[in-house]
């Protein structure tokens, strides 16, 4: 018998841990994507499609409710946008097979790891919380974070994610939020 190197355990470690997560999103997916209206989970997915929320920040920015932060929302939006592309295209996870047609989803990626909706979702809602102009109002903050976690979990109802895909995305867009509003508080 050969003996066991350091990055055979590692591998072997590894590919645990995916099988687990794999196994993990699957039963999610079978025992709860019935039992929650289809289009629900559609709309939370739209909700946090960058194709929707881009726009409309930009359009906010040329309103009179402009504020001094949505500059560095918008920068947030796209440095999100960016960091997502960089880590799936170094991961490059393929998607649950069970979801192999992606159906009912109008386009998608060809790589899960980082969800982008995960970590755009968790972006705003940490972004939000982060800000003075809303720090009084729990209630929106509440329902900002309510519907990040529910439009998170909704990836994996839908088949488009692995649970460890939206953790990741999720972790990706509360660090983000931290540096742009770091950086915003510096330019002030």
């Amino acid at each position: 018998m050969a003996p066991t190197t350091a990055a055979t355990k590692s591998t072997s470690f590894h590919h645990r841990i995916i099988t687990l997560d794999a196994a993990v999103s699957k039963s999610i997916h079978t025992l709860f994507h019935t039992s929650i209206p289809g289009s629900l989970l559609l709309l939370l997915e739209y909700s946090a499609d960058f194709r929707f929320s881009f726009p409309l920040a930009l359009s906010l920015y040329f309103t009179r409710v402009r504020r001094p932060y949505l500059i560095q929302f918008l920068v947030g939006l796209l440095v999100d946008l960016l960091f997502v592309g960089l880590v799936k295209s170094i991961f490059r996870r393929s998607r649950p097979l069970y979801n192999p047609d992606m159906k009912p989803a109008v386009s998608v990626d060809h790589f899960s790891f980082p969800s982008g909706h995960a970590s755009r979702v968790f972006f705003v809602a940490s972004f939000i919380s982060l800000l003075d102009d809303f720090s009084g109002n729990c209630w929106l903050v509440l329902g900002v974070w309510t519907w990040a976690v529910l439009t998170s979990c909704s990836r994996v109802l839908l088949g488009r994610h692995f649970v460890s895909d939206v953790l990741a995305g999720a972790c990706l867009g509360v660090l983000e939020a931290a540096f742009v509003f770091r950086f915003l508080k510096e330019g002030k």
